[in-house]
């Protein structure tokens, strides 16, 4: 054999053959075999419980929007959407969610740049995230209960300001409009907000920060060439996520303005709760037109975080 023969069989001998699935490539078929049937049956009932209460009722209502009560297919319920009082609705529901969503997010990106990047001690960042993770769920009737019991025209605040001189709802406040349902949407806005950016912020390198001091910029400078523009992909997502949270809050609105308020949510549950007045194909038609407004901002949200995460690495 000669030399060039043998570097030939050599070179030949290093080059790697077809590659088999290991535990670090992705194959489909290894993909499933390589699950474990105890593993498989420990997400059963999740997916169970996604198809019952998600998946299901979501394809039930899609294809409801478009039956008449005798079941026949129309597009009489969608065009119900256009009406007058139906548009009203959706524009009062989207101007209350961006609101809520666009002060909550200031307000919380606010909040969670003072305990997570400021000097303050640490038992108030424990304190205020262990707070935020309970007050972002807290929402409904008892929500609105706690808001009418405190700023409510008998609420304790609103008899003690009276006391000492101050009416607010003769200076025009009133809980039951379209400020107090964004106050009240804030409570749990406002927490969801710090949740969500708090990682974000944590994920803002020290080295950025000392560079830019080192280069002679000013605190106002880093965050505005740096810190706000590495975050901005996170803040944009989180609105959309604030806006579809308040979009779809309905027992919350219900309990504290009844029908004063001409939301969506309300017009939604007055036509399916079952009384003579009510329109189930209208309120199928109600429910899909929320769920395309709240999947556009969700997808957004996904959107926007998934290219948002290699600041986070």
């Amino acid at each position: 054999m000669s030399n060039n023969d043998a570097n030939t069989a050599s070179l030949m001998a290093r080059v790697p053959g077809p590659v088999q699935p290991g535990p670090g490539r992705f194959s489909p078929l290894g993909f499933i075999a390589g699950i474990r049937p105890t593993e498989l049956l420990a997400v059963v009932p999740f997916i169970l419980f996604a198809v019952l209460f998600l998946i299901a009722p979501t394809f039930y209502v899609v294809v409801s929007a478009f039956l008449d009560r005798a079941g026949n297919f129309t597009l009489a319920n969608i065009a119900g959407l256009f009406s007058e009082q139906i548009r009203a609705s959706f524009w009062i529901s989207i101007r209350v969610s961006a609101t809520s969503a666009i002060l909550g997010a200031i307000l919380g990106l606010l909040i969670a740049l003072a305990i997570l990047r400021g000097r303050l001690p640490s038992w108030i960042r424990s304190t205020v995230m262990t707070f935020s993770g309970v007050a972002s769920n807290f929402a409904g009737i008892p929500l609105a209960f706690a808001f009418l019991a405190t700023v409510g025209r008998l609420g304790l605040i609103t008899v003690l300001l009276k006391f000492l001189g101050l009416d607010i709802y003769r200076g025009g406040f009133n809980l039951l409009s379209f400020w107090g349902l964004t106050l009240t949407y804030l409570y749990f806005q406002i927490p969801l907000m710090i949740l969500i950016i708090a990682p974000a912020i944590d994920g803002l390198k020290k080295e950025w920060s000392e560079a830019a001091s080192t280069l002679g910029a000013s605190t106002w400078q880093f965050w505005r060439y740096v810190g706000l523009p590495v975050l901005w992909p996170n803040l944009l997502g989180t609105l959309s996520l604030l806006f579809a949270n308040a979009f779809g809050a309905v027992a919350t609105a219900y309990a504290l303005t009844g029908m004063s308020i001409n939301m969506v949510t309300i017009q939604l549950y007055a036509q399916i709760r079952g009384d003579a007045l009510g329109d189930p194909g209208l309120g199928a038609a109600l429910a899909l037109g929320m769920i395309v407004i709240t999947a556009f901002a969700n997808v957004i949200y996904l959107v926007v975080r998934a290219r948002a995460e290699r600041w986070l690495k």
